[in-house]
């Protein structure tokens, strides 16, 4: 009874306890714009398939990635990173903090690969001689 009870432990150690969701890896860093932090915005990492991870950045321009819960990071792999630095402000209008472009999967240029914790996992962003706008729609 006791062998079995540690075997039970350790399967569930070694294979994953609890959701049944894959395994999770810690990952935060922070996000600046030509050296200043981007105060305003969501970051996302996507896969080529399955779930994707995001996390919303603070007045730091830090972010903390979730996938299923609350900061319970990102699952390991290669993905597409897009960071989207707006703020809302109206139904009809936002300022863009940082272009558009690291907006769009296609057109970011950003990659990571999630393979241990990591809390310095950064992206600099730049204008290139652009700057903050407010965009109506």
């Amino acid at each position: 009874m006791r062998s079995s009870l540690l075997l039970a432990i350790l399967a569930c150690c070694l294979l994953g306890c609890g959701d049944g969701r894959p395994t999770r890896v810690p990952i935060s860093g922070k996000i600046t714009v030509d050296g200043q932090p981007l105060k305003f915005g969501v970051i996302v990492f996507k896969p080529a398939t399955g779930r994707a991870s995001s996390g919303r950045l603070d007045a730091d321009g830090r972010y903390v990635l979730s996938t299923y819960d609350r900061g319970d990071g990102a699952i390991a792999g290669d993905y597409t990173v897009t960071i989207s630095g707006n703020e809302q402000l109206s139904e009809t209008s936002h300022r863009w903090h940082a272009p558009k472009k690291y907006s769009d999967p296609t057109a970011s240029g950003l990659t990571a690969t999630v393979e241990s914790p990591r809390d310095d996992l950064n992206f600099e962003l730049t204008w290139d001689g652009g700057k903050p706008f407010v965009e109506k729609f």
